[in-house]
């Protein structure tokens, strides 16, 4: 077995390989002690990971992120957070920068209402959904804005399908590794959303 060094220490080819992207994406971290923190992308590249959040994890612990579900090991503290290793296959390393362009890149792959809405990742992101023949699926919400959500689940519903996440309805708009994205049948009211999943206030 490899050192734990040679784990999550990038090397200079991966340095030089993997395009640092700015991003300003809000989620929430799991550190070792299974506690889960807020956190914001600050930039981002398929194999690193720079957050700010008010809780520090240690150089060599091992962390989740939630923001698609990325698994890695801290490198380094930074004044305000921590930069972190992403622990992964080439094809997942792969199918993260597909990721990537799609966050960095809203404007052509995103819906046109969510150029106008921030999105944000709710404090309680666990939720269900439902489709009109009414099987139901647990799912976790990675983020979402007042015009629809990206969530993590285990089924892909076809690009279309009605669906109701939580009471909200929508329809699967785009598949992605992990999940789907869905866009709401109405634009939602912030108060809408803060009751109905607890997202944080400005």
């Amino acid at each position: 077995m490899r050192s734990a060094a040679v784990d999550y220490a990038p090397s200079q080819a991966e340095r030089r390989n993997f395009q640092r992207v700015r991003v300003k994406i809000y989620g929430r971290f799991m550190l070792e002690d299974r506690t889960e923190h807020p956190c914001q992308v600050v930039d981002m590249s398929p194999g690193n990971v720079a957050l700010r959040t008010d809780r520090i994890g240690m150089p060599g612990e091992k962390v989740i992120a939630y923001i698609g579900r990325i698994e890695g090991v801290v490198t380094r503290t930074l004044q305000d957070g921590f930069a972190m290793t992403v622990i992964a296959s080439d094809r997942k390393k792969d199918k993260l920068a597909a990721q990537l362009t799609w966050l960095a890149n809203k404007h052509e792959l995103d819906l046109p209402e969510d150029r106008r809405h921030e999105r944000v990742a709710p404090r309680n992101p666990t939720s269900v959904l439902q489709l009109t023949d009414g099987r139901q699926y647990q799912c976790r919400i990675i983020d979402l804005s007042l015009s629809g959500a990206a969530i993590e689940i285990d089924v892909k519903p076809a690009i279309g399908v009605q669906v109701m996440l939580g009471t909200m309805r929508g329809q699967v708009v785009r598949h992605f590794e992990d999940g789907v994205a869905i866009e709401f049948a109405v634009i939602q009211r912030p108060e809408t959303l803060d009751s109905e999943f607890n997202t944080p206030r400005a």
